[in-house]
């Protein structure tokens, strides 16, 4: 089928991944390897990452209950101590591919994201990716209307407001557990790794030129 709209993840696809950060966080802290990262997959759907990105606790609440999910799997981490981690740099060719994309298909981003000022004040910054949210045709923020990736309700609502056949998309997303239930709707999907690795995958799905 020809493809009608691209969809994407932003943080780990548009920008750098925050593992390498958590990674530093622990070896700085003498902190178990990837206890961050596990404490964000364990009960995934129901755990502290998951209702904070709902909006369905405060600051406070996340950083108690993060601190307790950690402690059980071998460290306390303080949740607000993760949070600054968060902030990856923009990658300037796949904000390109985007814009080429964007030229030809409908396009899309579903981001799991935390509430407003979670993170602080990234002022510099936020102006450059304003700009590279307006790329899209429709933006779904996790944070905005209570539901997060993998439920597949946001990628029905998604589809919805493109206007588009899911048979038809392509979704890039850095974790495979967020792919699953787009690849399950039909959509051809890219599991980002890297950019160039991306960029390629999405030229084949896509048969544009992206750089």
């Amino acid at each position: 089928m020809m493809i009608e709209a691209v969809i994407w993840d932003f943080g780990g696809v548009l920008t750098t991944s925050p593992f390498e950060a958590f990674a530093r966080f622990e070896t700085e802290r003498g902190l178990p390897a990837d206890i961050i990262r596990r404490t964000n997959a364990a009960n995934h759907l129901e755990n502290a990452w998951a209702k904070f990105e709902r909006a369905e606790v405060d600051i406070e609440t996340f950083d108690k209950l993060f601190a307790a999910e950690s402690e059980a799997l071998g460290a306390e981490v303080r949740g607000r101590e993760v949070l600054p981690l968060l902030s990856g740099d923009l990658r300037p060719e796949m904000v390109e591919a985007l814009t080429r994309v964007k030229a030809r298909f409908r396009t899309g981003c579903i981001t799991n994201n935390l509430p407003a000022n979670a993170i602080g004040s990234h002022s510099g910054r936020s102006l450059y990716v304003a700009e590279v949210m307006a790329l899209f045709d429709h933006i779904i923020e996790s944070a905005k209307i209570g539901l997060r990736k993998p439920d597949p309700r946001i990628y029905r609502l998604m589809v919805e407001k493109l206007g588009v056949d899911p048979r038809r998309c392509v979704y890039l997303d850095d974790l495979g557990v967020n792919l699953k239930p787009a690849r399950d709707m039909g959509m051809t999907t890219i599991k980002v790794v890297n950019a160039p690795q991306a960029i390629i995958e999405l030229e084949a799905a896509t048969g544009l030129v992206l750089r």
